[in-house]
């Protein structure tokens, strides 16, 4: 057979043959294609198998503790009151300084004598000439000589006598401006030469052997918090001193929706300041929480407090958290199982749901972690 001449006669068939060539060709690097593929993909599989991470875990158990709410207030003086002239006239003497201790009815500021003594002892006399007035014709009417229109006449000029003696004794009496109670005079605003009339304010006086602590709640606290409970406070300035919950506000506020709180603490040797800010701690009922390191709490995605926690099937398991009391020592948290495993160390590098490795140390608490 001469090729040569069969394919000058019949060039489709050379074209054929080649065709023939190329599909078998393409069709063999599909093959050795979809092999390659095949391969890598046991391998990357053979890569993303890896071991389980390990984690320390305590299992704890939840205790009944007393919660305790933290509230943002500031100390001020248990009294303060503005001190009064009740009488008029010029000042003559200062006889207490600005921040000076003085007793119940020590004499602050004294007023001018002016003619006090003499009204009083006129209110005297005339006291005296209408009682011998009285007496006198009560005996007459045993005569008849007095009738009884007389004697009232008498008894009723008396009793005006008396009052006006009363008024002059107070009047003596209020030439001196004097302390409502024990306290501190904290302002004065009248000087020596002064000229005061009944009801001008003179002074601000105070009374810081007790303290006010004075905050707000929000609505939510305000369920355990009692009047007459036990409290703290710590002062600004390092202080610490226990008191008592005074006054709880009945209403909350329209505009704020919180609740004035008080709570009330000694100061007898007054070492503690007014008008400073100050934290009060008050006893806001029981709950069941369990005591951990604040080391291993973490945040999630959303901004969430909480730790890690180990299921029945050994995965981690993000749990939130609300802390309800804080120690030196340690945290008390509740919204855990009352029996928890928590994951103590190794939670940084595991994420939600992981299938992890515990490995479990002793049952307790956190307190010494």
């Amino acid at each position: 057979m001469n090729i040569k001449k069969t394919i000058s006669e019949k060039p489709w068939i050379l074209a054929f043959f080649v065709f023939f060539l190329v599909v078998s060709w393409m069709v063999s690097g599909l093959n050795n294609e979809r092999k390659l593929i095949t391969d890598t993909s046991q391998i990357q599989s053979q890569d993303t198998s890896v071991e389980k991470i390990k984690v320390q875990v305590t299992k704890l158990e939840a205790k009944k503790i007393t919660r305790f709410v933290n509230v943002n207030g500031r100390t001020s003086p248990f009294r303060t009151t503005t001190v009064s002239a009740e009488a008029e006239g010029k000042i003559i003497s200062i006889n207490a300084n600005r921040g000076e201790k003085v007793d119940k009815g020590t004499s602050l500021i004294s007023l001018d004598l002016r003619d006090r003594q003499a009204r009083l002892e006129q209110a005297k006399a005339s006291v005296k000439e209408h009682k011998t007035a009285f007496e006198a014709q009560t005996k007459l009417k045993v005569d008849g000589y007095v009738s009884d229109t007389d004697i009232t006449e008498t008894i009723a000029k008396l009793e005006s006598a008396k009052a006006e003696l009363v008024r002059a004794e107070l009047d003596l009496k209020n030439q001196y401006i004097r302390a409502p109670f024990d306290g501190l005079l904290e302002e004065r605003e009248v000087e020596i030469g002064d000229f005061v009339r009944a009801g001008d304010p003179v002074a601000t006086f105070v009374d810081i052997s007790k303290l006010k602590v004075s905050g707000t709640l929000a609505e939510k606290e305000i369920k355990d918090i009692t009047v007459g409970e036990d409290a703290l406070a710590k002062l600004v300035t390092g202080q610490e001193v226990g008191g008592v919950i005074s006054y709880l506000s009945p209403v909350a506020d329209e505009a704020t929706r919180t609740f004035s709180v008080e709570i009330e603490i000694l100061n007898k040797d007054g070492s503690l300041p007014a008008g400073v800010t100050a934290e009060m701690q008050l006893k806001g009922g029981e709950a069941l929480a369990h005591k951990l390191s604040p080391a291993i709490l973490i945040l999630d995605s959303d901004g969430n407090l909480g730790v890690y926690i180990v299921d029945d099937s050994k995965r981690a398991i993000f749990v939130p958290i609300q802390i309800e009391r804080s120690e030196t020592n340690g945290v008390w948290v509740s919204g855990l199982p009352n029996t928890a495993d928590v994951i103590t160390l190794g939670q940084g590098y595991i994420n939600n749901g992981q299938t992890i490795e515990p490995d479990y140390q002793k049952v307790g608490s956190m307190e010494n972690t």
